[in-house]
C-alpha cells in the first residue's frame, strides 16, 4: 500500500499523514459489509451447507434473522505499526503468498496410516516437536491451505492495478522525481555440476541440506529398514 496517491486529475501526488495507515474503525465496517454480503450471495447460489448446530440456518427468514445479529456488535480489524520493520512484513507475508502449507524437510516419517512431521511451539519457546496425525487428518489440514477457486492470493487495486500501472506507475515515479524504474539484473542459472549418469543431462544443485537434516534422514531410513 503506497504512502499516497494521485490527485483526481493526476497532476500531483498527495502524500499521506505520516501518522496515519488504515481508517481501523472504518475498515472494520466495510469487511464486516463485505463478509456478511459474500454470506447473502452463496446462500443465494446454494454454496452453503449447515449441518449440526446450524442446520436450522437453512431456512432462509431464519438466516436473515441470523445475519442481522452480525450487525449488532462491531467488528474488529486490527492493525498495528510492525517491531520488525517494513522488511519484516514482507517476510512474513511471503511466507503465505509464495510457500506450500508444509515443506518436505518437515515430514519425518510417512506410514500407511499415520503422517509424521515437525512443527514449531511457539508458546514454548519455539521448540521443535513432532505431531502425529492420521492421513484423513492431514489432508484435511492440507486443504483448509488451498484457495477457492476464483480466489487469488495477492490482489491489486488503484495505481498497482493490472490495467493501469503500466500507464500510472511512471507517472507517480516522476511527480516524486524518482525517475526510471530500474531494470532489474538478469539472473544468471547456476553452472551444471556434472552430467547425470542415467539420462545424460546436466545435474544443478536445488537444496542443501545441513548436517542435522542428513543425520535425521539417515536415522530414518534406518529405522524403515530394520527388520528385527
Amino acid at each position: 500500500m503506497p504512502g499516497g496517491g494521485l490527485s483526481v486529475d493526476h497532476r500531483q501526488w498527495i502524500r499521506a499523514p505520516n501518522h496515519f495507515f488504515l481508517p481501523v474503525k472504518v475498515l472494520s465496517r466495510v469487511f464486516r459489509g463485505k463478509f456478511t454480503a459474500g454470506l447473502k450471495r452463496a446462500c443465494r447460489q446454494d454454496k452453503l451447507a449447515f449441518f449440526g448446530a446450524c442446520r436450522s440456518l437453512a431456512e432462509p427468514k431464519a438466516f436473515n434473522r441470523f445475519l442481522r445479529t452480525l450487525f449488532r456488535q462491531d467488528w474488529v480489524v486490527y492493525a498495528k505499526k510492525p517491531f520488525g520493520g517494513p522488511e519484516h512484513v514482507l517476510h512474513y507475508l511471503a511466507r503465505y503468498t509464495h510457500r506450500v502449507a508444509i515443506s518436505n524437510h518437515r515430514l519425518v516419517d510417512v506410514t500407511e496410516s499415520k503422517v509424521s512431521f515437525r512443527w514449531k511451539d511457539y508458546a514454548h519457546h519455539s521448540k521443535h516437536r513432532i505431531m502425529t496425525l492420521s492421513h484423513d487428518e492431514f489432508l484435511r489440514r492440507f486443504l483448509q491451505h488451498i484457495l477457492p477457486r476464483g480466489f487469488p492470493r495477492i490482489r491489486y487495486f488503484g495505481l498497482l492495478a493490472n490495467r493501469r500501472r503500466g500507464a500510472l506507475l511512471p507517472l507517480c515515479r516522476s511527480l516524486l522525481s524518482l525517475g526510471q524504474e530500474p531494470t532489474p539484473a538478469k539472473t544468471v542459472s547456476a553452472p551444471a555440476l556434472g552430467v547425470c549418469p542415467l539420462c545424460q543431462g546436466p545435474m544443478r544443485t536445488v537444496e542443501r541440506l545441513s548436517a542435522g537434516q542428513l543425520y535425521r534422514e539417515r536415522q530414518s531410513l534406518v529405522e524403515r529398514l530394520d527388520t528385527s
